[in-house]
C-alpha cells in the first residue's frame, strides 16, 4: 500500500502544492502512489512501474517487434513517466497517461528510418494467438487453435509487423490489451470514429494475411 507513511504530513504540507487528482477509476492505494510520486517519492512511483511494467513491455514489443528496444522504450517511458508526472491530473486514468507514452514513443522509433525487424520468440506469449487470431474471426478459441498455438502465434506476429504504426497500435490495444475504444482514442489522441475505421482495415488486412488460421484460405 501508498499510505502517507508517519510524520510525513506535516513535511509534505511544507511542499509545493500540486493541483487535485481527479479520479478515474482509479484504487485508493494507486492514487496514494501517484500524489507521493508526483511528491517527489521514486519509492512510491516504483510501486507503480511494478504494477504497470509487465503491460506496458507487452505493448511495445508487439508494435516494435523487437524485444530488446522493447525493454529499452519501456524504461524510457517509465523514466518520461516519472520526470512528467506533475502533469498527470487525473482527466484519464493513469494507465491509459502511462500507455499513450509508451505508444508515442513506440511510434516514434518505428518511423525512424532504421526500424527493427521481427524478433519476437514465438514461445514468449501464446496470448495473442489464443484470443487475439480468435477475436479477428469473431469466434472464441476452439480445440485445433490451442493445438497449433505455437505455430499461429509466429504466423501472427509476422502478420501483424507487416501493418502500418497506426494500424497496427489499434490491433494492439484492441484485440490483444482489450482496452476499449475510448481508452484508445484517449491513448493515441485521436477521434473513436477514427480508431474503430483503423481496426476495420487492419482487421481486414489480417485476415488477408491469416487465412489458413481463421479457415478464409
Amino acid at each position: 500500500m501508498c499510505g502517507t507513511r508517519p510524520g510525513q504530513a506535516a513535511s509534505n504540507r511544507m511542499k509545493t502544492r500540486q493541483p487535485e487528482i481527479r479520479t478515474v477509476d482509479v484504487a485508493r492505494d494507486e492514487l496514494q502512489c501517484i500524489e507521493r510520486a508526483r511528491a517527489g517519492d521514486a519509492k512510491a512511483f516504483g510501486l507503480l512501474v511494478e504494477r504497470y511494467q509487465d503491460r506496458v513491455f507487452n505493448v511495445c514489443v508487439r508494435i516494435l517487434a523487437d524485444r530488446a528496444a522493447a525493454e529499452d522504450l519501456t524504461q524510457e517511458a517509465f523514466v518520461k513517466a516519472f520526470t512528467s508526472i506533475t502533469g498527470f491530473d487525473g482527466r484519464a486514468a493513469f494507465f491509459t497517461w502511462l500507455y499513450r507514452i509508451a505508444v508515442n514513443l513506440c511510434l516514434s522509433a518505428r518511423r525512424r528510418p532504421t526500424r527493427p525487424t521481427v524478433s519476437l520468440d514465438a514461445e514468449s506469449d501464446g496470448r495473442y494467438a489464443a484470443t487475439g487470431a480468435a477475436r479477428l474471426a469473431g469466434d472464441g478459441p476452439s480445440p485445433d487453435v490451442q493445438a497449433a498455438r505455437r505455430e499461429e502465434h509466429g504466423l501472427v506476429l509476422a502478420a501483424l509487423a507487416e501493418l502500418d504504426e497506426e494500424h497496427r497500435a489499434v490491433v494492439v490495444l484492441r484485440d490483444i490489451e482489450s482496452l476499449d475504444y475510448g481508452e484508445i482514442a484517449e491513448i493515441l489522441q485521436v477521434p473513436t470514429g477514427t480508431v474503430k475505421s483503423r481496426l476495420h482495415r487492419a482487421r481486414m488486412a489480417l485476415r488477408e494475411r491469416l487465412g489458413p488460421i481463421l479457415g478464409k484460405a
